[in-house]
This record gives structure tokens, C-alpha cells and sequence, in this order.
């Protein structure tokens, strides 16, 4: 048994981390214009000191039975940020079925509407989170689109497709393929087929190595796929050190930057409404010689 995910050792670690490792961010993931710049001209991920850096509260949780959970809570307030109204999260994270693990971020509105797009940013490496780079696994990307973004990296609202470009996953293949020709290493806002708001696969991961599989499904029209190329030398859990690319994100959400663009479907929550992101992670074992599809 090994573990997945990048971390850190201790608290302090996290609260002081600039990568956001197993964060659940808010309110309005990944660039966007305007508000409180922290990523050079730019808001990212929620500005300094958003969701991620918050502590966030226990409200319930079980521990054992065939479907343990842990359900967090925290309330931002009005104005933080620029951001109007206070806002109630919740992250509920749940073993439900075999080897599968599901997440519901929820967000509520009190007295004003607001702009609300939350992301989940673990980094996973399927081969373990000590085994080195993830550029040897293999990815399938089920996004026919992807949205084109200026020279600071903010998605400008046109959308472009996949097809004959690097950013094309839409068949199982070697995440080292074309990786040189890619910004930052696949900080790519993908726009996933099916229908938003319903609960689709639209990833498929595999490391033949491990022959570990993970399967991700979700009700968002948009995946942020990031292979962790800003990764530098760093101490991380376990005494483990981690370089560019030792860990990748899928980030499911709406589209990037679309509370600045009328064209892009509206991230505004109405006071009394409530805003929900669904992730189901499906794990399994499976022999090298077949070809992954999703169906």
C-alpha cells in the first residue's frame, strides 16, 4: 500500500505552503483578472490568504462502518477579499463503494450574491508520492476543448479545440508527450464533454509501472490539468523530496475566469442558493496489456 498524495509533515508546513497541496480552494479558483493580485498581475486560486490558507472545521464525521466520512466547514466572511457576502462551505470527503472516494464541496449564499468556483488541488502520483516524476504515466482527458488564455495566462473566453494540438488527451497516452510545448507543464483549462451538471467520467489515469488505475468522474463543465511543473527542490512528508513533476492536479470546476466574461456560463451564487461540485475517485488494479477507453 502506498500513498498518493504530496503532503507535508506538519501543520506549520501547510499553512506556510504557496502550492496549494490538498487544498480545497476558494471562492473563485485558478486565474482570473483583477482582485488582490498574487500570482503577478493576476488573482489566483482565491488571492492570499484564501480558502486554503483558512482552518477549516470538523462539524461531523464517522470513522468506521462501510462508508466513513469527515464532513468540514468554514464561513467566509463578507468582503474578504473584495468578495461580497458571507459564504458557508462545506468539503465532505466519503468512501462509497469499492476502493472509491467521493467529494462534495458545497457553498451557500447568505445576503448578497457572489462569484463562487471551488477546486480541489491535491497533487497525485499513482507510482507513490516519493516515486519520482508522473511524466511516464498515462492520461485520457475526456475535453474536446480548451480555453485559450492571453500572454498572463487568463483565459480570454475563446475556446479552442484539442485536435492536432499537445493539449490533445482525448486517447490514452504518455503525459511526457509534447510536455516541452506546453506552458508551465499542462496548466491547461480543458472543456470536458458531456453534460455540465452531471455526474460523467471525463478522466482516466494510469501508471503501468505500480498497474495502478484512477478514474475520475464529475458534474463540472471544466478540468484544470496541471503536471506540477513549477515543483522545485522541496522537503515534503516522510522525508520524501520533490521536483518539477512529482505530482499532477486534476481540478475539476466551471471555466477559468468566466465571472469577467458574459459569454462563459455565470459563476454567481444567489443569496439563499446553494453552489455544489461533485468528484467521485474510482481506484482499481489492472493488467498492462489492455487499452484504456472511457465509456
Amino acid at each position: 500500500m502506498d500513498d498518493l498524495v504530496l503532503g507535508y509533515d506538519s501543520l506549520n508546513e501547510y499553512m506556510n505552503d504557496t502550492l496549494f497541496f490538498g487544498a480545497t480552494v476558494g471562492r473563485v479558483a485558478n486565474r482570473r483578472e483583477k482582485t488582490g493580485a498574487n500570482d503577478a498581475k493576476n488573482t489566483n486560486h482565491g488571492g492570499n490568504k484564501g480558502f486554503s490558507d483558512a482552518i477549516w472545521r470538523v462539524a461531523k464525521h464517522i470513522y468506521y462502518g462501510k462508508k466513513p466520512y469527515i464532513v468540514f466547514t468554514y464561513t467566509s466572511p463578507d468582503g474578504f477579499k473584495g468578495y461580497p457576502g458571507k459564504l458557508d462551505v462545506t468539503a465532505t470527503y466519503k468512501l462509497v463503494g469499492e476502493n472509491q472516494l467521493k467529494l462534495v464541496m458545497e457553498a451557500k449564499a447568505r445576503e448578497k450574491a457572489t462569484p463562487v468556483n471551488l477546486v480541489h488541488h491535491s497533487y497525485w502520483n499513482l507510482g507513490g508520492h516519493s516515486n519520482g516524476d508522473i511524466l511516464s504515466e498515462e492520461i485520457q482527458i475526456l475535453g474536446s476543448g480548451y480555453a485559450h488564455v492571453d500572454d498572463n495566462l487568463i483565459p480570454t473566453g475563446k475556446i479552442l479545440s484539442v485536435k492536432g494540438t499537445s493539449y490533445d488527451f482525448l486517447k490514452l497516452r504518455p503525459i511526457k508527450d509534447n510536455i516541452n510545448e506546453i506552458k508551465l507543464g499542462h496548466g491547461i483549462n480543458y472543456c470536458l464533454d458531456g453534460v455540465a451538471n452531471q455526474m460523467r467520467k471525463v478522466v482516466v489515469l494510469v501508471d503501468k509501472k505500480s498497474k495502478r488505475k484512477m478514474e475520475l468522474s464529475t458534474d463540472q463543465s471544466g478540468l484544470k490539468f496541471y503536471t506540477g511543473g513549477n515543483l522545485k527542490t522541496m522537503k515534503g512528508k516522510n522525508g520524501s523530496v520533490y521536483q518539477a513533476y512529482s505530482g499532477l492536479c486534476l481540478e475539476t470546476q466551471s471555466f477559468s475566469n468566466a465571472i469577467n466574461n458574459q459569454y462563459l456560463p455565470s459563476q454567481i451564487v444567489q443569496p439563499g442558493d446553494k453552489y455544489k461540485h461533485t468528484m467521485l475517485f474510482k481506484f482499481s488494479i489492472v493488467p498492462i496489456s489492455i487499452e484504456y477507453r472511457l465509456v
